[in-house]
């Protein structure tokens, strides 16, 4: 594409973006200096946050996946604010932080290979638990359910996996029970349930009590009173991606009345 040809990214807000398009950025003057950072953190004062789906290139931002796409404005009207592409992948690429579920496949020594549905295994230390030592191992089987985060990934190394954050703590990580249902969804699906104060989970919440692990790799982990309750919140998170909201609370509604 030919230098300076494109369209401006905040009149493609909410918008079908296509890879290989370009967006152009508005120009400040006084902000020359200012780069783009790469990342999934707060975006500072005045800096413009690129997230999934863009990349920085010489004429602003470069659309590398097919989606809607999405702007969070900067904090306290400044200028700056976040951009990314909302698309329904399934195929999940590791992220350093991010927490997913895994599957242990094999022992191989003192680490752990799990399956974390990308393109190849992740590996877990024996000792990136809480409270492991030598002596004190952690009793990991085969076919076990891990949740963690990611301390390494990126396309040249391994991605490798620890169950404590940089405190030591669990914090919530390590192995999920034997009970319960193991299901896998859409990215774009994840993401919506991870937001905060998510209305499908607050809704869900009121029907039945149950336990839920999210991970960003597309895999939920859920676990009600009966299996028979398990499975309908299965069926109701499965179809919330093809669901409006109207029609979500109406099958809510017909279940509660039950």
């Amino acid at each position: 594409m030919a230098a300076g040809s494109g369209v401006a990214a905040e009149s493609c807000v909410g918008q079908v973006v296509l890879p290989g398009d370009v967006l152009l950025l508005p120009v400040h003057p006084e902000e020359d200096g200012e780069r783009l950072r790469l990342g999934a953190g707060a975006a500072p004062r005045g800096r413009l946050l690129c997230g999934p789906g863009l990349r920085r290139c010489a004429g602003g931002l470069l659309v590398t996946k097919c989606g809607l796409l999405r702007h969070r404005p900067a904090g306290g009207g400044a200028a700056g604010g976040a951009y990314w592409v909302d698309s329904q992948q399934k195929r999940y690429v590791p992220v350093k932080g991010d927490h997913v579920i895994g599957i242990v496949t094999a022992k191989a020594g003192d680490v752990f290979k799990l399956d974390v549905g990308g393109s190849e295994q992740a590996s877990l230390s024996y000792l990136a638990f809480e409270g492991a030592t030598k002596r004190n191992r952690p009793n990991v089987q085969v076919g076990d359910l891990i949740y963690g985060q990611f301390l390494v990934a990126n396309k040249d190394m391994e991605p490798e996996m620890v169950c404590i954050d940089s405190s030591g703590r669990s914090s919530g990580m390590g192995i999920i029970g034997q009970d319960g249902f193991l299901f896998k969804v859409s990215l774009g699906l994840i993401r919506k349930l991870l937001a905060p104060k998510c209305e499908i989970i607050q809704e869900l919440s009121q029907l039945y009590p149950f336990e839920l692990v999210l991970g960003m790799n597309g895999r939920i982990w859920v676990k009600a009173k009966t299996v028979q309750q398990t499975l309908i919140i299965v069926n109701i998170l499965e179809a919330c991606e093809y669901m409006t909201a109207e029609q979500r609370k109406q099958a809510l509604a017909k279940l509660s009345g039950n």
